[in-house]
């Protein structure tokens, strides 16, 4: 008995149109999720579109996106071009309901513009494409299968012209479809599960790539022990040493990169005599040291959270680049240009990573392998400078050579070059417009002036005098410092509390206020609060 064939009339709803064009890309980025986790992860379509759309996002938009979502940037921006993805996979299932061509039309429009973002990446190649590729063919096929099964006439035939050509086919295996709202909703639900079970094995593939399984040897020259902080008698201040997991992060990857520690290599070029590559395993045989640093983002605002402290375990980059002989390395123009695996670049003075302030090719974080959201196998920490000057994560080369000649990433972007972390209070309690009992309130935070050496933190209470708080333990000069003060007798009412560091040769901090672009902020914070 043959199946009943779809009258060649039968309109389609907009509802099941627009299912299908949805499900249909929900299971082709699924896919390609699924075929990429097995390869490179950054090939997903997804990624590799909003890769290429930071890159291409204006330099006041990003800084906007970093202070209003903080370390959630990346999945707001990543949700966003996922919401426009879907609203297109409407959008074409909506089209199809028109002529089947057109909606198939505009997802290869959107595979074609996915595979642009892919080949545009350092590492894009033609064989980086498969999991593009995989999900475009995935997504027409289910978009051509989901309207047959809704009733579209034109999907119907294509597919019993399909079928009708396979290997063994019998007489009545070209006759028809079996559409109706029951066999819609099957093959929705099974479209659906399939996305569900493909986007999951794919995250599961990656939880497992993202496991290190590595020891790190003992540092021949460990870092003193920090002492005991502050945060154990005053609730609420940041600790001594933040832990990894709340380490902040700010770079340019969506996703948290999966490099293999087997195959990672770093090269050192440019202009040196002795250009040469290292293994993992030969950098960590030169013998590991360590040592205490704060490091902080040039996109912290005055009062914000992108700083951190931690004890930072590697190989002295003035040890790497000795080995590789810098040539005529008292030039003051020279730099470091380092690239990270995915071709982003970030500028270092040389003499920044030679001198005695003790820069490090760093492999480990506070006493555990480096965190591949940290820059796993390896990335740089050089004390003095923002993060956009000096601490590449997932590093893979360094090249010598002049500002002039090789510009990074963020100097094309306009932000400055060389530029020092300037010596800043933060305060972390009371919060802001928190509500404290009146009578005494404590006040606390933490202070940096790397390079300099936190000396002491002053407060002012309601513009009144500046007055000196209680210190915390002085671990070294390129170091944090926490500050706590009891202000005795606050009464009811609104309140505004500034803190500022004193530092070096007692320099006070600048009251210049500035914003983060395009060389750090500056100011003195004020946290206003009410007392009841």
């Amino acid at each position: 008995m043959s199946t009943p064939s779809i009258p060649r009339n039968t309109h389609v709803g907009w509802i099941r149109a627009a299912l299908a064009g949805l499900l249909s890309v929900c299971i082709g980025l699924a896919i390609g999720q699924l075929v990429a986790s097995l390869r490179n992860k950054a090939t997903s379509p997804v990624l590799a579109v909003g890769e290429a759309v930071i890159d291409r996002t204006p330099t006041p938009l990003k800084d906007w996106a970093i202070q209003h979502f903080g370390s959630n940037d990346k999945l707001v921006l990543l949700s966003s071009v996922t919401l426009g993805v879907l609203i297109l996979a409407i959008v074409a299932g909506l089209l199809a309901r028109r002529m089947l061509l057109l909606g198939a039309a505009l997802l290869v429009v959107m595979l074609v513009v996915a595979g642009y973002a892919v080949l545009s990446r350092p590492y894009g190649s033609v064989g980086q494409l498969l999991p593009t590729v995989a999900a475009g063919v995935v997504g027409v096929i289910a978009l051509v299968v989901l309207m047959a099964l809704a009733g579209d006439a034109t999907a119907a035939g294509l597919l019993q012209k399909v079928r009708a050509l396979l290997p063994n086919a019998s007489k009545n295996d070209g006759e028809g479809v079996r559409a109706s709202r029951r066999s819609f909703i099957i093959g929705s639900t099974t479209t659906a599960v399939l996305a569900a079970i493909g986007a999951y094995s794919a995250q599961r593939i990656n939880d497992a790539k993202s496991a290190l399984g590595i020891k790190l040897p003992a540092a021949r020259t460990p870092a003193p022990a920090i002492p005991v902080g502050l945060d154990t008698k005053v609730p609420g201040i940041t600790p001594l040493r933040t832990p990894n997991g709340s380490f902040y992060r700010v770079d340019t990857e969506l996703s948290t990169p999966t490099l293999d520690a087997d195959s990672w290599e770093l090269h050192i070029d440019g202009d040196v005599e002795n250009p040469y590559k290292i293994s993992y395993s030969d950098l960590i045989d030169m013998g590991l040291e360590e040592q205490n640093i704060t490091i902080t983002c040039v996109s912290n605002p005055v009062g914000g959270p992108y700083a951190g402290g931690a004890t930072w375990r590697g190989v002295s980059t003035a040890k790497l680049l000795a080995k590789a002989k810098v040539r005529n390395p008292e030039r003051p123009d020279l730099q470091v240009l380092s690239t990270s695996f995915d071709g982003f670049t970030i500028s270092t003075p040389l003499g920044a990573l030679t001198d005695n302030r003790g820069a490090l090719l760093a492999v480990g974080m506070n006493g555990e392998p480096l965190p591949r959201a940290h820059g796993f196998p390896a990335r740089l920490v050089t004390p003095g400078l923002y993060g956009m000057c000096g601490c590449t994560k997932w590093i893979t080369r360094m090249t010598v050579t002049t500002f002039a000649d090789k510009k990074a990433y963020w100097t094309q972007r306009g932000w400055g070059t060389a530029v020092k972390i300037k010596p800043t209070a933060r305060i972390d309690v009371p919060g802001s417009l928190a509500t404290v009992p009146a009578g005494k309130v404590t006040a606390g935070g933490i202070a940096w002036a790397q390079g300099e050496g936190v000396v002491k933190v002053q407060i002012s209470l309601d513009n009144g005098p500046w007055t000196d708080a209680m210190m915390g333990p002085d671990v070294n000069v390129d170091y944090w410092r926490q500050w706590a003060y009891v202000i005795p007798n606050v009464k009811s009412g609104q309140h505004t509390l500034q803190a500022r560091v004193i530092y070096g040769d007692n320099q006070q901090q600048s009251t210049t206020s500035a914003p983060v672009f395009p060389d750090g902020s500056s100011g003195i914070e004020q946290r206003v609060f009410l007392v009841s």
